[in-house]
């Protein structure tokens, strides 16, 4: 029983580091750019769209094309970006300890 009371205190440290973790990877901010900077994605830690930043020479009707492909890949980099963070938090909170694949904490 001693054993099973330990685990149990352990587990809600757990999920209480994993709450603290939530909040740290919310206000977390990534720029994803493409286009030599001409185009700047901002993710916060949860994947949400934060900003766009568009440097006005790509305004230009003929260059839509581009514009819109510029945005994807910028979009590609900062989800790039947020998710080797939450790689590296987890690796911090979980002790190194390998979490399955597709097992989502949140």
């Amino acid at each position: 029983m001693k054993n099973f009371t330990q685990m149990m205190k352990q587990a809600q440290e757990l999920q209480g580091r994993m709450q603290d973790m939530q909040a740290e990877m919310e206000a977390l901010t990534c720029d994803g750019r493409a286009g030599a900077g001409m185009v700047i994605v901002t993710l916060n830690g949860k994947g949400e769209m934060k900003g766009v930043t568009i440097d006005p020479s790509m305004l230009k009707p003929e260059e839509a094309e581009i514009l819109e492909d510029l945005i994807v890949a910028a979009h590609a980099d900062a989800k790039l970006k947020v998710e080797e963070a939450m790689k590296e938090k987890m690796s911090a909170l979980t002790g190194g300890l390998p979490i399955p694949p597709g097992f989502k904490l949140f």
